[in-house]
């Protein structure tokens, strides 16, 4: 937790020396996302939030926390767990409204499972990320986001790190 923290931070500061030389754009956001949880074998709407600075039209970065909600699964326990991203984001501009853009970067999740018998079971890993997606602009700063990623390695229980989402961006 504390690498991607101190990733967090320097990709702050890239930005923020970035924002002073360039005429950038940063962007915040939140998304309603969809993963299956192994344990279940169901699928569960959670949430996420992000923030990003694209430098320019193309290039950019984006961190955020996807949240993995506490899913029971009858009275022999629960599982529940997040995720978080750094990442460098390029952007593809298809016409004035419509852009397409990949993701790639390091993540950090956690997992942790519960049962009836009181034992408690947590699992975090720091590995690859990556994510692909479209992007429909509303107007100046809003737009409608769609997209896949996939948060590290494969989990043996909880959510699997395969997330699909959609959600808005604010540009300001």
């Amino acid at each position: 937790m504390k690498k991607l923290m101190i990733a967090l931070i320097a990709t702050a500061a890239v930005a923020g020396t970035a924002q002073a030389q360039t005429a950038g754009r940063g962007y915040v956001g939140t998304a309603v996302v969809s993963a299956k949880n192994t344990t279940v074998d169901a699928h569960k709407a959670d949430g996420k939030l992000f923030a990003g600075y694209q430098f320019d039209e193309r290039l950019g970065v984006e961190a955020g926390w996807t949240n993995h909600h506490k899913t029971d699964f009858g009275v022999r326990g629960s599982t529940e767990g997040y995720g978080t991203y750094v990442a460098a984001k390029y952007t593809l501009p298809i016409n004035e409204q419509v852009s397409a853009y990949g993701k790639v970067g390091l993540s950090h999740n956690e997992r942790k499972l519960s049962n009836d018998l009181g034992q408690r079971f947590k699992d975090d890993d720091t590995g690859g990320y990556g994510g692909v997606g479209v992007e429909y602009k509303l107007n100046q700063n809003v737009a409608l986001q769609a997209e896949y990623e996939r948060y590290g390695k494969s989990k043996a229980y909880g959510a699997k790190p395969d997330v699909v989402s959609v959600g808005l961006k604010y540009g300001f």
